[in-house]
């Protein structure tokens, strides 16, 4: 994972390449954690890194389950609007059953899906709005595809600054340190007490 994503020559492949990108920044965020420094909360927030590769997950499966399901909405929903909420709720905790390379291989799961329909989806198809929904737009019928990609490259590119923040109140690394440390660069004259052994 560079520290840029890489140059694109048409408006897909930019768009795959910025998924990509944003998308491989919480491996990096996660590199060399366990599991209880992966569940904590070192600053105000009440967001840990687990939960946050855990909320990347959920959204994008969201997001990209109206996208395959274009122009359609995807099936609906019938559970009980409160059951829902605290599903949701749930997306952005780790839990103490779950693990941090459990919580990554689902990520790496649900990405990869996410990179398939950038490839092959009409870019210009009409996403409906859900209208029961409370924090949707009620006066906008549809979204393009086009338009949920570049959502969904937004909300990763959001929380992964979330988890930097986070990251660097827990051990004091921070983005460039942790990407070398994942390709195996050493960089001289850094430390890395965060460095596994």
């Amino acid at each position: 994972m560079p520290a840029l994503a890489r140059p694109a020559a048409d408006e897909r492949s930019a768009l795959r390449e910025y998924l990509a990108y944003h998308q491989s920044a919480y491996f990096a965020v996660s590199y060399g954690l366990t599991d209880e420094q992966a569940r904590s909360t070192p600053s105000v927030s009440a967001l840990s890194i687990g939960g946050l590769v855990k909320h990347a997950t959920g959204m994008q499966r969201s997001w990209m389950a109206r996208v395959a399901a274009a122009p359609d909405a995807p099936p609906k929903d019938t559970r009980p609007f409160e059951r829902i909420a605290q599903e949701f709720a749930d997306q952005h905790v780790m839990r103490p059953d779950e693990t941090l390379d459990g919580l990554l291989a689902a990520f790496r799961e649900q990405n990869a899906a996410s990179l398939r329909l950038v490839e092959t989806a009409d870019l210009d198809a009409a996403v409906p709005v859900p209208k029961d929904i409370p924090w949707f737009p009620r006066d906008q019928e549809a979204w393009s595809v086009r338009w949920v990609v570049l959502h969904v490259i937004n909300e990763l590119a959001r929380h992964a600054g979330h988890a930097d923040i986070i990251r660097e109140s827990i051990d004091g690394a921070t983005m460039y340190e942790l990407i070398a440390a994942l390709e195996g660069w050493a960089i001289q004259g850094w430390v890395q007490p965060w460095r596994p052994a």
